[in-house]
This record gives C-alpha cells, structure tokens and sequence, in this order.
C-alpha cells in the first residue's frame, strides 16, 4: 500500500506516442507524470470521489492484514494471492526530454485521473 508509483493517464501516453512517431528522427522517450503518490493515497482518493469521505473512513491492522474501513464495512483487504514480496518501493519516471523536445504534458493529474477512473467504474455499475 506505500509503494509510491507514477500514475498517469494512457490518453496522455496516446498523445505522447503520436507525437513521438511523427518524429523525423526516432529516438526513446519517456512519458510520465514525474510524481509519486502511494497506492494507499489512490484508495483513500478513489473512495472519496465515490462518496467515502476521508473522515469517515479508517486503516486498520499491519501489513498483509490491514484493511480500510468506512464504518464497519470493509471496503479493502489484502489478498495475499496478488501480493508480491518482492514488490518495487518506488517507480518514477523523468519526461523531460518528451517535454522539452516533442512539446508534451500531460493534461490530466494524478486526482483528474483517479476521478476519471471512478466515474468510468460507477458509470459501468450504474448502466449495468
């Protein structure tokens, strides 16, 4: 849950691609957002834009048996299943050269891309 990564949205990495491919010449480039924030700060965003605001909700246990709780409902646990030991702590990329040579940003940041992804999945829930 504290592994910090770089999250961004596949649609600026779409338009970065684009922009790399019409290049005279190719060369590799970065795309990233160049910040980190923890898996944990994603749920605790991603519950709130679903209408779990923060003060109500809570982290409780240690490790692979911490869970995040509004109220008495559970609304994260760990499965163990999907847990890697081996697990990166800190995945950080540096644009700058997309940035600087190819003109590139990203538009969406790291809260416009957990509301984005929310809304996609509450919508799926409330048209299924």
């Amino acid at each position: 849950l504290d592994s910090k990564r770089d999250w961004s949205d596949a649609e600026d990495f779409v338009d970065g691609v684009w922009k790399m491919l019409n290049q005279d010449t190719p060369q590799d480039y970065v795309l990233s957002s160049d910040e980190t924030h923890t898996i944990r700060e994603f749920v605790e965003e991603a519950f709130n834009f679903a209408g779990f605001h923060r003060g109500q909700c809570s982290w409780q246990g240690e490790g692979l048996d911490e869970k995040y709780f509004h109220g008495d409902d559970c609304l994260v646990e760990i499965n163990k299943d999907f847990y890697r030991p081996a697990e990166v702590d800190l995945l950080l990329g540096d644009s700058t050269k997309a940035r600087e040579e190819l003109g590139w940003e990203p538009k969406s940041n790291f809260l416009q891309l957990v509301k984005k992804m929310v809304d996609a999945d509450l919508g799926d829930v409330i048209s299924s």
